[in-house]
């Protein structure tokens, strides 16, 4: 399966380029995840919002290794289509995922839990 779809990417991209244009005049954009990346062996998953349009390899979202401790931050996306979990499987985009929350909502809620909870 293809981690980003063309469409996603193109997301993605606009987003880093709003939230660049933003922090230039003193904001930030609280955008809802465009992805929901996952290890389906691993228990690590990644909500998306954003590539970084000055290296596109950066994407920003809300991150969760599975070790209790989700955070704010940024991934290579190069690192993630190698990732393998326990079982050699992949990293996989979740078909089903429709954010329906902004992402400092989800950030929030994973901090009270210890994990992203969708």
């Amino acid at each position: 399966m293809q981690l980003l779809t063309k469409d996603i990417e193109r997301k993605l991209l606009k987003n880093g380029e709003d939230q660049k244009l933003a922090q230039a005049e003193g904001r930030v954009i609280d955008f809802f995840p465009v992805v929901k990346l996952f290890t389906p062996d691993a228990g690590a998953t990644w909500l998306l919002t954003e590539i970084d349009p000055d290296d596109p390899d950066i994407a920003f979202g809300l991150c969760d290794l599975g070790l209790g401790f989700p955070e704010l931050g940024t991934v290579s996306l190069a690192e993630l289509r190698e990732l393998r979990g326990r079982l050699g499987l992949p990293v996989e985009r979740d078909l089903s995922f429709k954010a329906d929350r902004r992402l400092s909502t989800y950030a929030a809620e994973a901090h009270a839990h210890g994990c992203i909870v969708v």
